[in-house]
């Protein structure tokens, strides 16, 4: 006897901190139940037999409702539901995710001789997401990258960046990010606001972020895929060397533009502050 649901989302995860509702047919509350942690209602509440509402809500989804009919055994079945999220896509399942750095990457782009760009990445760098379960804006990130991983093709350059004209990863081996916090920004896109220390100094940083999707893996786990993009003024984190070559034009431009292409399997947990 009572009711039985299943509440998912669109791409089939559970919602854990949804609320199930039933009225009869005058809109009188007859039962009130909320999901366990795989997103099932098993209430054993009694029904009589009849027609009633079963209404499903969840913070950040549009509720439903369907119909549910009771039958002499006092039981409702109301089956799978499905919850939209609002205002976007799908986002990944509540719960710590560790950034996968075989299948991620911190690219950075410069301006050189005023008409061409170098490219650049970190190949050591590690992080992890929380992706809070009631309320995402509450999500979290945190990351660390090895300042002495830079690689830009070049070795002779790739000294220059890590001496003290530029990053001096003798002094500041770590180049490090912390998010304060989550704005929509679009119907797929975030702001991500944090904290980014570099080179000495800590500075607000936002990041443009997009997530791109969620799915199974090849070694049994949950991955999730995001890309997210900035700019940074190198003077704002004191890297002011520069060499003026011919009619004034800078040998390296003043801005970077940070791209991270980030996958992160579900998984460990993030670091309380």
């Amino acid at each position: 006897m009572g009711l039985t649901a299943r509440i998912r989302t669109r791409d089939g995860w559970a919602v854990s901190h949804a609320v199930v509702t039933v009225t009869d047919m005058t809109g009188t509350q007859v039962l009130r139940a909320e999901a366990d942690a795989e997103g099932a209602v098993r209430d054993t509440t009694p029904l009589q037999p009849g027609a009633y509402t079963v209404i499903v809500t969840a913070v950040g989804y549009a509720p439903a409702a369907s119909s549910a009919i009771v039958t002499a055994s006092g039981r409702a079945e109301a089956g799978t539901v499905t919850l939209a999220r609002q205002g976007g896509t799908e986002l990944p399942p509540p719960g710590p995710w560790t950034i996968d750095p075989v299948h991620s990457s911190v690219a950075a782009v410069a301006q050189h001789l005023g008409i061409s760009s170098v490219h650049g990445r970190f190949t050591e760098f590690s992080g992890a997401v929380e992706i809070a379960p009631d309320d995402v804006t509450e999500s979290r990130v945190e990351a660390v990258i090895k300042a002495a991983s830079i690689d830009t093709g070049n070795g002779m350059r790739d000294d220059h960046l890590r001496s003290p004209d530029f990053l001096d990863v003798a002094n500041h081996p770590e180049i490090t990010y912390r998010s304060t916090g989550l704005t929509r920004s679009g119907p797929d896109r975030w702001t991500v606001h944090g904290e980014l220390g570099l080179h000495g100094v800590v500075r607000p940083v936002d990041l443009d972020l997009s997530y791109l999707g969620t799915g199974t893996d090849p070694w049994g786990g949950t991955r999730a895929a995001f890309r997210a993009t900035t700019e940074l003024r190198r003077e704002d984190f004191a890297m002011n060397y520069n060499q003026v070559v011919q009619a004034g034009i800078a040998a390296v431009g003043t801005t970077l533009k940070v791209e991270l292409d980030v996958q992160a399997v579900l998984g460990e947990v993030l670091p309380q502050a």
